[in-house]
């Protein structure tokens, strides 16, 4: 079987259609085409100058980004200012797409394993090759009745590539997992409980007065950081009205950093101090007493008299005057808002706590309200699906299933910008089950610990040479959809991930075609762009189709302007009975073997190890300890004092799953009874800059799942610190720290003001 002359040449160049140019505000006439090929002769600069619109893909957000491109070559990416998510703002992980982009160690073009597996012996070969072996194992599975042998494994997905995804998947009939390695799946259970949405809601943080942040560490990486850190911005604005932040968290993360007032929680306790906030609002006749017995019944205060603050202070670990404090200052303070993710969310009882958490917002009638919490409108295309990450109970069972066969073996993956085998805690066994896999097929552009187990690498265009698109969730609050175009051509010998199924369907034929009957993935984009035209509801008024497409191309990003309006008038949220069961934490580790609890912490550069092979995010320092180029354990003084371990020390840190060694950073901020590690390093492929760089801290995860969902419980593990005898030099900007300005006793109780400027209890 061959692949047909038309579909390759379609696949080659859909991709490479061009871009439409950026103008802030208006739009010219015709679609500017990106005239410069990516390598331009010397004699032909003419030192001129474009931006184009697109998406930033550096994180699941979906920020708007702008690029600057001369003679075809990307040079500089910014904000969208355009864009209503990051309003011309941007992180520094979405400046470093063009490192991505030029990187030398993407894969040049499709290769075929023709050694043992894991011994990295491939062989360069055509793309009509590789395409070629790719639809003869997937005919063959087919025909014998065996395409639910078939697993697709890629990263979250919504919009038009979900799709893609989607059907292809369906009609194929094969099975499918998204996979990310903090997997927010508590988190949307929570709110789905809560708010009774699928879709998490926006946050007014620019209009509140007080907010509450449990665990959430939402300056530094959690959910949409740019837009919180806009948001924040404004917070702050002014003297006197300026909002308040209250950091409840068992780490000094950067969110902690910048609060008014830190609060070192007990983990797992997040929704213990939320329900005795509640007790002390509804005793104290300060909240809506309506909402108050539609989530706790119709005797709140009996309900919730256990957690009267004398109670929640053994659980917490949180004074009983400072939590009568909290909640007054929550109730009276409006409008004000309380939040839970990160850590919070990582527990046996995460779902738990997110639901407790939130529910406190109706009581200071915080829902749907300007400074409170916003629930987002449906997407623009709400046919589009929505390719949400498994819970980590999910990955049990597919690794079970490829060792014990059952119900069916597992014959082929397919694998999409997912890296399982670094990502999940060891007890799941995934790189010795791979093994067991007969056919993997990798779409990675870089050489990861999971695309050295393929046999078969089809390489993924970078996201500023593709087309694509994103609805942001969380969304501004109101629907919003992203167009992502390439900016660039193709610099190496690769093709869009989309495109090739579009390629592989056409090849498989019968229902797998009939699925999937566009010729490109820009072809698909039109259709859902024709859709929006259709419905009317954009703030600006096209005289065609045409104008539209360049339009949205031209701003990167359309909206529903009559829903933009309106963002603040959304009923039909109800609070509902919170469910009391499962409030307790439990933890992986005898206390007496293993007295630390273990808290890991995405790292505000490489996040869970997704931006490791770029040196620009490798060097950028830890905006709390300085730290870059390396893992670290953070421990506090007494900790350090305890063990005798100072700065550098090399320490192994033991789990009942695994140990890990990394030097000690002695944290003047940490409570004692702490560890944490940030996560990211610890590689051992994934490019020159990543391989055998620093600890993977989800190698000594111990396999705690929440209650209610399945989800990994990441920040559930106990551990033990033991010194090697080495140490070394951390890599760090920060000078010694005098951490003996302030008595022990009162470190983690540091305010920087109390309401209307006067000290608090």
């Amino acid at each position: 079987m061959a692949l047909t002359r038309r579909r390759f040449l379609q696949l080659a160049a859909g991709s490479t259609a061009g871009a439409a140019l950026f103008v802030a505000c208006k739009f010219p006439a015709t679609e500017l085409m990106v005239q410069g090929p990516a390598q331009m002769p010397e004699d032909l600069v003419t030192g001129l100058d474009n931006w184009y619109a697109t998406v930033c893909r550096q994180c699941p957000a979906g920020c708007g980004i702008i690029v600057r491109v001369m003679e075809g070559r990307a040079k500089k990416v910014a904000g969208n200012p355009n864009h209503p998510l990051n309003q011309g703002k941007l992180c520094a992980r979405g400046e470093a797409a063009v490192q991505a982009l030029y990187h030398p160690d993407r894969l040049a073009g499709p290769l075929i394993l023709k050694g043992p597996r894991g011994s990295g012996q491939y062989e360069r070969v055509s793309w009509p090759e590789a395409l070629d072996e790719t639809v003869t194992r997937l005919k063959r599975l087919r025909e014998r009745v065996e395409a639910d042998t078939v697993v697709m494994i890629t990263e979250p997905q919504t919009d038009h590539l979900a799709l893609v995804i989607d059907r292809f998947a369906r009609s194929y009939g094969s099975d499918y997992l998204a996979y990310e390695p903090l997997e927010d799946v508590t988190l949307r259970a929570g709110i789905r409980r809560t708010l009774g949405q699928q879709r998490l809601p926006d946050l007014d943080i620019e209009h509140t007065r007080f907010l509450v942040s449990f665990g959430a560490d939402f300056l530094s990486t959690w959910l949409s950081p740019v837009r919180y850190g806009r948001g924040y911005g404004e917070f702050r604005q002014g003297e006197r009205d300026r909002g308040t932040l209250v950091q409840v968290d068992s780490r000094f993360s950067l969110s902690a950093a910048n609060a008014d007032v830190w609060l070192p929680i007990r983990p797992g306790s997040e929704g213990a101090l939320a329900l005795s906030m509640a007790q002390v609002i509804v005793g104290e006749g300060l909240g809506d007493l309506a909402a108050a017995r539609a989530i706790f019944g119709d005797d709140p205060g009996q309900v919730l008299a256990a957690y009267r603050p004398d109670e929640a202070e053994k659980a917490t670990g949180i004074p009983a005057e400072r939590i009568r404090w909290l909640a007054r200052s929550f109730a009276n303070r409006r409008p004000s808002m309380a939040v839970a993710g990160g850590s919070a969310s990582a527990h046996t009882n995460g779902m738990f706590n997110v639901s407790a958490v939130f529910a406190l917002n109706y009581l200071v009638d915080g829902i749907g309200k300007s400074g409170g919490v916003i629930p987002n409108a449906s997407p623009a295309l709400p046919d589009l699906p929505e390719l949400r990450a498994a819970p980590f109970s999910e990955w049990q069972k597919l690794a079970e299933r490829i060792r014990g066969g059952q119900p069916r073996p597992v014959k082929l993956l397919l694998i999409h910008n997912a890296n399982p085998v670094y990502g999940l805690p060891p007890s799941v066994g995934m790189a010795d089950a791979l093994k067991k896999v007969p056919d993997i097929i990798s779409f990675s552009s870089f050489m990861d610990e999971t695309t050295a187990f393929a046999d078969i690498i089809l390489p993924d265009h970078q996201p500023l040479e593709s087309w694509g698109s994103r609805t942001p969730d969380p969304g501004p609050g109101y629907s919003t959809i992203g167009f992502q175009q390439p900016v660039v051509r193709p610099l190496l010998d690769t093709a869009a991930f989309p495109d090739v199924l579009l390629t592989i369907a056409e090849e498989l034929g019968g229902s797998v075609k009939e699925a999937l009957p566009w010729d490109t993935f820009r072809d698909v984009l039109r259709d859902g762009a024709a859709k929006i035209y259709d419905s009317r509801r954009d703030s600006f008024k096209p005289t065609s189709f045409e104008a539209f497409w360049n339009g949205v191309l031209q701003r990167g990003v359309w909206w529903d302007d009559i829903d933009a309006r309106n963002r603040y008038t959304r009923s039909g949220v109800a609070p509902s009975r919170l469910d009391m069961d499962g409030a307790g934490a439990s933890f992986q580790g005898d206390e007496a073997e293993y007295p630390l609890y273990l808290v890991p912490f995405s790292s505000s550069s490489l996040r869970e190890g997704q931006g490791a092979h770029l040196p620009w995010l490798q060097a950028l320092p830890d905006p709390v300890t300085t730290v870059g180029w390396q893992t670290w354990v953070e421990i506090s003084r007494a900790t350090a004092r305890e063990l005798g371990i100072e700065e550098g020390d090399i320490v192994s840190v033991e789990s009942p799953a695994g140990t890990l060694e990394a030097p000690a950073y002695s944290h003047p901020a940490l409570p004692p009874g702490i560890v944490a590690i940030p996560l990211g390093q610890g590689h051992t492929a994934y490019g020159q800059y990543a391989s055998q760089r620093g600890s993977n801290p989800m190698s000594i995860l111990a396999p705690a799942v929440d209650k209610g969902t399945g989800a990994l419980a990441w920040a559930a593990t106990r551990v033990r610190l033991r010194k090697t005898g080495r140490s070394l030099a951390l890599p760090k900007f920060e000078g010694p720290v005098e951490a003996f300005l302030l008595p022990e006793s009162e470190l983690f109780q540091v305010e920087r003001r109390g309401e209307g400027g006067a000290p608090t209890p």
